[in-house]
């Protein structure tokens, strides 16, 4: 049900640029960059552009007004294409930046090809030793598998969303999807295929993977994702909630669903009679900027009861890395360290909608000015939630959960295979994985 050669042609590839990695270090003296002066230029790639344009340009200017012996010259990539520009300058041996956005979901692959320089001790000397989230902090060391040293600085966290119409739900009169008999009733109470009317729309197409896990361990509130080294993705309760979950498909959302990205999911809510969605927070600025304040709210995951307990899966942790071949890192980390501060990680979040890293913003206004991310943080900070962590660290990852399995989906979408099959070749991916990066630590 899958092609068989994307995981070995993953790791004949990693090996490739290992190989090439080592080679290069022990030719040359110059691949561990230099501390440099703490002054000149310094390149910054940001690994979400365009949608993170305007709030990054914003730091970079109060960076530069405050240092102005520093000039940061932005690059903005596409969320989508950034972890394959990494790899790319990573294998030509050149063009990569000074500081670079880097999330969990890929940062175990730079690590491994030894781009990144360890932060420990310059965090250690920093201002920002001690206000930073310890499970941010421990997220990003647990991400490379040993969980000792830090690569990225976290600067903010996301967490899955249940998006609603308040007004739609008012209409008919139904109670918020805070559990998930209300969830189910409204997907149903809200469907009028005749007037083009859905009471939810998913994610078929790219990125749908993500989603699914979220749906499955929330209902299913299993607390780990392995059991000793095997995955819980196919346990019976996660394959019943996964047969809930795509159950919706054709019965309360649109066709058109089948090859949603991101892009087309968020669409097909905010520009029609759609009741629910399920996302993350970065939807927020896309739901207020189409319907205004408090036409759409934002729950944490529904529970079994109310009042229960959420179960999430772990979302990856954004952050800043500094990269080994640079040759200003003293003026690179004052860049990161600025960036993490109290009032930028507050402007970033604010902007972006996110849990922040830097936890002395969370008393600022805005946090419970914007109902959903106060939300977020008060579930994310719970004792009683549980955060499901996704084993980013594998080298596999996002091949298994995007083009290795986003095809299975669609067809168990279309009713070509069972929930069950489906979570059984998912199942089977992830344990060779487990087992290949068990056999080389």
């Amino acid at each position: 049900m899958r092609a068989k050669w994307t995981r070995g042609a993953t790791v004949v590839a990693t090996g490739l640029v290992l190989a090439v990695t080592a080679t290069a270090c022990s030719d040359s003296g110059d691949d561990g960059g230099a501390e440099g002066e703490g002054a000149g230029k310094i390149v910054f790639w940001d690994n979400n552009g365009g949608a993170r344009t305007d709030i990054w340009n914003e730091i970079i200017d109060a960076f530069e007004d405050e240092h102005p012996d520093i000039e940061v010259e932005y690059v903005g990539v596409p969320i989508a294409d950034v972890q394959s520009k990494y790899d790319a300058a990573i294998q030509g041996g050149s063009g990569l930046p000074d500081v670079g956005g880097v999330s969990t979901s890929y940062l175990a692959n730079l690590v491994a090809q030894g781009a990144l320089d360890p932060l420990d001790e310059r965090l250690a000397e920093s201002s920002l030793a001690d206000e930073l989230a310890p499970n941010m902090l421990q997220s990003v060391r647990s991400t490379v598998g040993g969980g000792d040293e830090l690569f990225s600085v976290p600067t903010s966290a996301n967490q899955g969303v249940l998006w609603y119409r308040t007004d739609l739900f008012a209409e008919a009169g139904l109670e918020p999807p805070t559990t998930w008999d209300n969830f189910f009733t409204a997907a149903e109470a809200l469907t009028d295929r005749g007037n083009n009317a859905f009471g939810f729309t998913l994610r078929g197409g790219e990125g749908s993977i993500a989603q699914a896990l979220d749906m499955m361990y929330a209902q299913s509130g299993i607390d780990s994702f392995w059991n000793g080294d095997e995955t819980t993705v196919n346990d019976p309760a996660n394959v019943e909630a996964l047969e809930r979950y795509v159950g919706l498909y054709g019965a309360a959302t649109p066709e058109a669903d089948l090859n949603s990205d991101f892009t087309n999911m968020v669409a097909t809510f905010t520009g029609g009679s759609v009741g629910m969605l399920q996302h993350n927070l970065g939807s927020y600025g896309d739901h207020t900027a189409a319907f205004g304040e408090g036409v759409v709210d934002g729950l944490p995951m529904p529970t079994d009861e109310e009042g229960g307990n959420h179960t999430f899966v772990s979302n990856p942790v954004d952050g800043l890395g500094l990269f080994r071949s640079s040759d200003n890192k003293a003026a690179a980390w004052e860049f990161i360290e600025f960036a993490a501060s109290h009032a930028m990680n507050s402007r970033w979040n604010e902007s972006a909608g996110q849990i922040p890293a830097n936890t002395e913003v969370m008393n600022d206004p805005w946090i419970a000015q914007a109902p959903p991310t106060q939300a977020a943080v008060e579930a994310l900070y719970d004792e009683n939630t549980t955060i499901v962590q996704l084993p980013y660290y594998l080298p596999d990852w996002n091949d298994i959960t995007k083009a290795g399995t986003e095809p299975n989906f669609q067809r168990l979408l279309l009713g070509e295979i069972t929930a069950q099959e489906f979570a059984d070749d998912l199942a089977e991916q992830l344990n060779e994985a487990q087992a290949e990066w068990l056999e080389q630590r």
